[in-house]
């Protein structure tokens, strides 16, 4: 992926898949950046030469650090019908992450209870329930290793804030990168080592077709080349 914001995945009449960069904001916020669904509504108003307003629903987030793929409705029908897929956790969500130190086992399965701080935009981790906290669920597996980092892929149960960032921290596996969850240093751009693999799921109007869509790592990062051309 270049310095571009966004790749485009797969598009169709009824939704556009892109490969978000890491430091492209998903919605507006303080800093005044054009967002990213403003960036694919001004893509499908100009490739498709539609006059007026046109139509870009957001289906679901990614944190501003983070890369990877990323899906847009075109149509309210396909958003509505793709914000219930994604609430009912039907969409199958993968995730690259590469972390500091690996875990103690080669795979398994994180439980914990998240309480979100909105103060510091935070989510903290815990063993057991506590009076605001929704469980959290994600299997993970360790694919590759350099001689400093560990790669894990990781599959979603639940979508919290923060989850995935949360939970490997929680276990002594800091994301790369991730000053806010305790690592001790910043990647050069900014972002965290953190992406969006693959995603797959039910097509919003053709319910008989599924879409899997692969997006690839960032491509300006060695160390992310290096993981994809050993283990991808």
């Amino acid at each position: 992926m270049s310095d571009a914001p966004f790749s485009v995945l797969f598009e169709d009449n009824h939704l556009v898949v892109v490969n978000k960069r890491a430091g492209v904001n998903v919605q507006g916020d303080i800093t005044g950046d054009v967002p990213l669904v403003e960036l694919v509504r001004d893509y499908i108003k100009e490739k498709y030469k539609k006059p007026g307003n046109v139509f870009c629903g957001l289906v679901h987030r990614l944190d501003r650090p983070v890369s990877g793929a990323m899906v847009f409705a075109r149509t309210s029908k396909a958003l509505e019908r793709m914000n219930r897929q994604f609430a009912e956790k039907h969409p199958d969500k993968i995730y690259w992450a590469i972390v500091i130190n690996p875990p103690k086992n080669p795979e398994g399965t994180l439980i914990h209870h998240l309480e979100r701080n909105t103060k510091q935009n935070k989510s903290y981790a815990y063993d057991k329930p506590r009076k605001d906290s929704k469980e959290a669920r994600l299997h993970y597996k360790m694919i590759g290793s350099s001689d400093r980092y560990t790669l894990l892929e990781i599959k979603l149960d639940t979508g919290r804030h923060h989850q995935i960032r949360a939970q490997l921290s929680a276990i002594g596996c800091t994301i790369k990168g991730d000053l806010k969850y305790g690592a001790p240093r910043s990647n050069k751009d900014a972002s965290i080592s953190l992406h969006s693999r693959k995603l797959t799921f039910v097509h919003p109007t053709r319910t008989d077709e599924s879409i899997t869509v692969v997006a690839e790592v960032p491509q300006n990062d060695e160390l992310w080349r290096f993981f994809e051309s050993k283990f991808a």
